[in-house]
């Protein structure tokens, strides 16, 4: 792998220790991706479940960041996106911890008996709006065939009772998000309020819900200071990952 400092290439990421090609996805590698993998709470973690890993990018990063003995399971719908997924974790150094599953998650969780202390998802979030190019791009940006009330649903049907449920949502969205998830009995226990810079308004917010009551944290990350340059707050959280970091 290069070291070069753009770890961007035409058809993937380089990251630290894995590439990600993303040509036959609909969504690529980028920002919120990156965000939510390096952000979901780890501790105690055992089994893993990614709804929609598109690439397989979330699931590679918490297998990165967690020990041999987790397991990870990766569902996806889009056919393209799937047999990209299975070649990035095949090349990676976890292929033997996660497993990609080519299904619908509405109706796989119904086939499972399995229980997730950490699920995580970058969800689509767009309601019907302007035709996309592709019907791939269409299904990954806009919640017609995965809604989020469907979503918590899955989410709740296989979550322990200490897990969490971790999702990266425009900021405004993120809002109604965790409305709905409280009135489906979901609790919101860790929120980060993301902007660009010091000066400008959150524009993304991570979020982790769990089935069970307890304190809630909040903060702020900035993802670059005055001069452009990686904040300490996002180096920080991200510097495992980036090349050039």
């Amino acid at each position: 792998m290069s070291q070069s400092k753009s770890t961007l290439r035409r058809n993937g990421f380089t990251f630290k220790q894995f590439f990600v090609a993303h040509d036959r996805c609909a969504m690529k590698v980028g920002t919120d991706g990156i965000l939510l993998g390096a952000w979901a709470p780890i501790a105690r973690v055992k089994r893993i479940l990614d709804i929609g890993t598109g690439s397989g990018l979330l699931a590679l990063m918490l297998a990165q960041r967690t020990d041999a003995s987790v397991t990870l399971d990766a569902v996806e719908l889009d056919d393209g996106a799937v047999m990209q997924a299975v070649e990035n974790i095949a090349e990676s150094p976890w292929a033997s911890r996660i497993n990609v599953h080519h299904a619908a998650i509405q109706r796989w969780i119904t086939e499972q008996n399995s229980r997730y202390d950490l699920i995580v998802s970058n969800p689509p979030y767009y309601e019907q709006g302007v035709e996309c190019a592709t019907p791939e791009r269409e299904q990954a940006r806009y919640t017609t065939t995965l809604d989020h009330t469907t979503l918590l649903n899955c989410a709740a049907d296989a979550i322990t009772e200490e897990g969490f449920f971790c999702v990266v949502l425009p900021e405004a969205i993120g809002a109604e998000f965790t409305q709905k998830a409280e009135s489906l009995g979901w609790n919101l226990r860790l929120r980060t309020d993301v902007a660009e810079t010091e000066l400008k308004l959150p524009h993304r917010v991570l979020l982790a819900f769990s089935p069970q009551a307890g304190e809630v944290f909040t903060d702020r990350l900035v993802i670059r200071g005055p001069e452009q340059q990686y904040s300490e707050g996002y180096t920080a959280l991200t510097q495992a990952f980036y090349l050039f970091m």
